[in-house]
């Protein structure tokens, strides 16, 4: 009586493991994936090269963002570095590949939207290397009327006579005790 049971619920298993190997077949096929290609022209320009950056991480919810873009942005062993303070106020920092990046922001992205946008932009450059500060707002949604972050991402790149790489990005948030300096944050009257 016993080994009847256990293959009958074996038999069962083996069956709902079947039917969800061809609902998932089913799901899959009937789903669009996004076709994304790379604007190489995109990164001729430094100015080019860092609208494309706050362009491919920028969407609202639900959508998918051009991560073929964003790579094709990057240098070799370049890194994006995120820092701030943890609850304890000691200040950490990340080091995150471009993969990384995608890989811890991604579905964070996608399910709260995020639309980050430059506001300010302080370059200094020198020979083939470039340091700009970009002083950025996020928003959740385009509608939105007030960013629910702000901060600034340190660009620094390389133009290697054919295009900008960017190198790193290193960057921190706006708090209350640290608030973004005036001489990064855009003049009254322009945006």
């Amino acid at each position: 009586m016993m080994l009847k049971s256990l293959t009958f619920f074996l038999i069962f298993i083996t069956v709902l493991n079947l039917n969800a190997q061809d609902q998932k077949q089913i799901d899959t096929s009937t789903v669009k994936k996004a076709v994304f290609t790379v604007d190489k022209e995109s990164t001729l320009t430094l100015d080019s090269t860092i609208k494309t950056y706050y362009k491919v991480v920028s969407a609202k919810k639900d959508t998918v963002r051009n991560w073929k873009q964003f790579k094709h942005l990057f240098k070799k062993d370049a890194k994006l570095i995120p820092s701030g303070k943890d609850k304890m106020g000691v200040y950490h920092v990340s080091y995150l590949s471009p993969d990384d990046y995608k890989k811890k922001s991604g579905d964070w992205f996608k399910a709260n939207g995020f639309i980050q946008k430059e506001v300010h932009r302080k370059t200094e450059i020198f020979g083939n290397m470039a340091q700009v500060f970009s002083t950025f707002e996020a928003y959740h949604d385009l509608s939105d009327e007030e960013p629910f972050l702000r901060g600034i991402n340190s660009f620094q790149l390389l133009y290697d006579e054919e295009r900008w790489w960017i190198i790193n990005i290193f960057w921190t948030h706006e708090t209350y005790r640290h608030l973004i300096p005036k001489d990064y944050l855009p003049r009254k009257g322009r945006s």
